[in-house]
């Protein structure tokens, strides 16, 4: 098998414990895991523009890094926020 062929196979990564988030980046302190809009289900306010991020939204949640590694973080440290505002935060005021 060439090389290249076998760098674009991809593994199973097997079961999966659907309580552990899976995290994609970590950027000034914030967790942030991003959704897709499939698996959302329940409308959020987002902090950013301050209107709601509907179910069937793709968007990010986001939490403090501090409480997600201690094992602290709860439900209330969660932010959903549309993912062009979370993009844009730093312009905002």
């Amino acid at each position: 098998m060439s090389p290249r062929h076998n760098r674009s196979r991809r593994r199973d990564p097997g079961p999966r414990d659907p309580y552990v988030p899976v995290v994609d980046t970590v950027e000034d302190g914030w967790v942030v895991r991003h959704l897709a809009g499939t698996s959302s289900t329940k409308t959020y306010r987002c902090p950013g523009c301050d209107q709601e991020v509907r179910p069937g939204t793709a968007h990010v949640v986001v939490w403090p890094e501090s409480g997600a590694w201690a094992g602290q973080a709860t439900p209330d440290d969660r932010r959903h926020w549309h993912s062009p505002c979370w993009a844009a935060r730093h312009r905002r005021r």
